[in-house]
């Protein structure tokens, strides 16, 4: 991908749901749109954390897996075309008269008339497990993006937070045993949720922390230690998932001269940023009012789309119209564009 150039009407920087749904929108409302990310995969930080995980707060979904929203809003914006530049990080933000030109780690150029950055809460790294880092990828794990790992296995969740209590309860009926590991008695998990882990077969060992992992050459054991016990104890483990959080931050975006508040971009009613043609949606946006949640960034990015659209196609209008009333059209089909994509 280095050298190449690619223009479009509007640039989505994230490609996890919110990002998603702006690629849908901005193709409803006849613009061409690329998506960029530092993931070598569509879906963001669900896909990364917790596809498997179901959830169950999504307008009109009872209960959906996290991989399966993720492949049904790729699908939703499909027919408009959408260029994806995946396993590239955005690194740097110039103007060219009216374009705005992002140019990533790879080298790619992409020459827009607007940019949306959709990327969550940012660069997000696992905090390492103190000790047995030798072992990740043997048996040691940060995601977990299948859950057949767990089937037959004795497994040890480390943590005690959400993630830490989701993976755990996603276990206990997969594996022969489970294990979770929290250094104080109380969890920062939600409550419902740790109601369910103590109802649950699941082996809690509170005010502990793992010493060490052993075993030749995937892990085979953990060592235990608690507090208030002189000697260690020792789990058997095929399989141990760390979910200590994460290290949360803009990366190269926190360079561009945007207003920040507590690591997240400030925006106003329209979305818009400090930098003309520049809007923000999803949890890396934030205004008076602000709840970080995957529905509450719907609902922005089409707020930001349908105010950089108006601008974009003078006479058209913010109002995007009612969608029940239009049909998608083919891939290469953009009457409203006002560049056409290309290469060189």
């Amino acid at each position: 991908m280095t050298g190449t150039r690619t223009y479009v009407d509007l640039l989505l920087i994230g490609a996890g749901p919110v990002g998603l749904y702006g690629a849908y929108y901005a193709g409803f409302r006849g613009l061409s749109v690329a998506v960029m990310d530092a993931l070598p995969q569509l879906g963001g930080q669900v896909s990364t954390l917790y596809p498997q995980k179901n959830i169950y707060d999504i307008a009109g979904f009872p209960s959906v897996k996290g991989q399966d929203l993720v492949d049904n809003l790729a699908r939703q914006a499909e027919p408009f075309g959408p260029d994806y530049l995946l396993g590239h990080e955005a690194q740097s933000l110039d103007r060219e008269g009216d374009a705005l030109i992002v140019t990533s780690s790879e080298g790619a150029v992409v020459e827009a008339r607007a940019v949306i950055i959709t990327a969550g809460v940012g660069a997000a790294s696992p905090r390492p497990l103190p000790c047995g880092e030798e072992y990740l990828g043997r048996g040691l794990h940060y995601f977990v993006p299948d859950l057949e790992i767990f089937t037959g296995r004795d497994v040890v969740i480390v943590g005690g937070g959400d993630s830490a209590v989701d993976w755990a309860l996603a276990a206990v009926d997969r594996a022969r045993s489970v294990s979770l590991v929290h250094r104080r008695q109380a969890f920062r998990a939600h409550e419902h949720s740790v109601a369910q882990l103590r109802a649950s077969p699941c082996e809690l060992i509170l005010d502990a922390q793992v010493s060490s992992l052993s075993g030749v050459p995937h892990v085979e054991q953990v060592e235990v230690t608690s507090k208030g016990e002189p000697d260690p104890r020792t789990l058997a483990a095929q399989v141990v998932v760390a979910a200590l959080g994460f290290k949360i931050n803009l990366g190269p975006i926190a360079s561009w001269g945007l207003e920040l508040q507590d690591r997240a971009i400030v925006v106003d009613p329209a979305m818009r940023t400090n930098i003309p043609d520049v809007y923000a949606a999803g949890d890396i946006a934030v205004h008076e009012g602000k709840v970080k949640l995957i529905a509450v960034g719907f609902g922005e990015v089409a707020t930001a789309v349908n105010n950089a659209a108006a601008v974009l196609q003078p006479g058209v209008g913010l109002a995007p119209g009612h969608s029940s009333d239009a049909q998608p059209p083919a891939a290469d089909a953009f009457p409203n564009s006002v560049l056409k994509q290309a290469t060189s």
